[in-house]
């Protein structure tokens, strides 16, 4: 696999890269990278970043790898568990950006999740983008450019990435991970071509399991007393993904916190330095915090696509003539994402109808935008399963599958990509 062979569904993009990295070529100082959840921006700044550094294509993988375990001395890199970036975070990577490059052609700071930056970061960084030293670029990664201040914007070049195409997602699985290519493709489907959670859909059988589970309590909803169970039943689902993903993590934070302090495994913390783990405990809660909203975001988003695939066969049910065998659900032209639920589709489809369909489909929409709005987690879960059981009032017109855009982004796991 070539260098940029991991970056699937972008080939506009890395040729455009390609000509900025080239060792002829004086790059932007600054660059934004735009793309859906799991489109591969941060995967692609990285890649970037090690091709700017590297002095000749023959170093770029050594290069690489270093930019990978963040050890790279040309490398600075400014990201967050938590929900903002903090302007103390954003000042240090300012002073570093002024540092010449100690072994490469470039110093490259990396900023991965630029829409989380307050209007007090983005102005700290303001002016080390708009001039900086000769040898430093910047990239920056958001979800669009519009959760960026224009005054970020309008100072760094933009390269938007378009969401892979399911195949490409289940091709780079197979190549990359060694997965079965049923398994990766059926994977990429349910994923909505997000590449990371494809890959753990495909190598953790946990994680697939913990989908089809969320959308067999959706699916078997006919009372309140069923919703109120199912929303508990999917937080503590959201909890324990969330406390694996963060748990050994935190471990790791503090062994190496307490061996670069010279504490022995065990060891009490001197009183002067307790301060310091308070604040590593204090970022690792919100930490905390944050994965348990992506777990809860990745449920809706899991149910959105269940929903929508109900709303497609509703608004086209299919056809059979007299001697065949049922049809596959679907609209003419467009395959269901959750195949594997194609007759628990077909019953909700013809229960529900187009209408109560998608009132069902706004109603996660909703809840997706509350989530992001910091309203309590279990609220937003009981309040969008309620409203399975709840018919809306008829409004005589057909639900249109073509929404206007709610500044949340309809697929994709949480605000982060990879």
């Amino acid at each position: 696999m070539d260098f940029w062979g991991e970056i699937v569904g972008q080939a506009e993009a890395v040729r455009t890269l390609q000509r900025a990295a080239a060792p002829d070529t004086l790059p932007a100082h600054a660059w934004l990278i735009t793309g859906p959840p799991g489109s591969g921006r941060s995967n692609l700044a990285y890649r970037f970043a090690a091709a700017l550094i590297a002095r000749d294509a023959s170093e770029r993988e050594r290069v690489y790898a270093q930019v990978q375990a963040r050890t790279h001395p040309d490398l600075g890199v400014l990201t967050t568990e938590a929900a903002i970036i903090k302007r103390d975070a954003a000042r240090e990577a300012v002073a570093s950006s002024y540092y010449a490059p100690a072994e490469g052609r470039f110093r490259v700071i990396v900023i991965e999740d630029a829409d989380r930056m307050t209007e007090q970061t983005s102005n700290v960084l303001l002016k080390a983008i708009e001039e900086p030293p000769e040898r430093t670029v910047w990239l920056l990664c958001a979800p669009s450019e519009a959760d960026l201040l224009p005054t970020i914007r309008s100072r760094a070049r933009s390269l938007r990435l378009v969401t892979p195409q399911p195949r490409e997602v289940a091709d780079l699985l197979v190549a990359r991970d060694g997965v079965e290519p049923a398994a990766a493709e059926r994977a990429a489907r349910l994923a909505q071509s997000h590449i990371g959670m494809a890959r753990r859909l495909a190598t953790d059988p946990a994680s697939l399991e913990r989908r089809t589970r969320t959308i067999e309590l959706a699916a078997g909803i006919e009372t309140l007393g069923d919703a109120m169970h199912a929303a508990a039943a999917l937080l503590k689902v959201a909890e324990a993904d969330a406390a694996a993903l963060t748990e050994q993590t935190d471990e790791r934070e503090r062994h190496e916190a307490m061996r670069n302090l010279g504490i022995a495994p065990g060891g009490t913390i001197p009183p002067q330095i307790r301060a310091q783990f308070r604040a590593l405990e204090e970022d690792q809660k919100r930490r905390a915090k944050r994965s348990l909203v992506d777990g809860i975001d990745r449920i809706l988003t899991d149910l959105l696509s269940f929903t929508r695939d109900v709303l497609l066969v509703a608004l086209c049910p299919p056809q059979t003539s007299a001697g065949e065998s049922d049809a596959e659900p679907g609209m003419a032209g467009v395959e269901l994402i959750n195949r594997e639920q194609s007759g628990r589709i077909a019953e909700l489809a013809e229960r529900w109808g187009p209408v109560r369909a998608d009132a069902v489909v706004r109603a996660i929409e909703r809840a997706r935008e509350r989530l992001f709005r910091a309203v309590t987690p279990g609220l937003v879960l009981e309040a969008m399963l309620a409203s399975l059981i709840v018919e809306p009032e008829h409004s005589g017109q057909e639900p249109s599958v073509t929404r206007p855009s709610s500044g949340v982004p309809a697929t994709g796991y949480a605000r982060r990509g990879i």
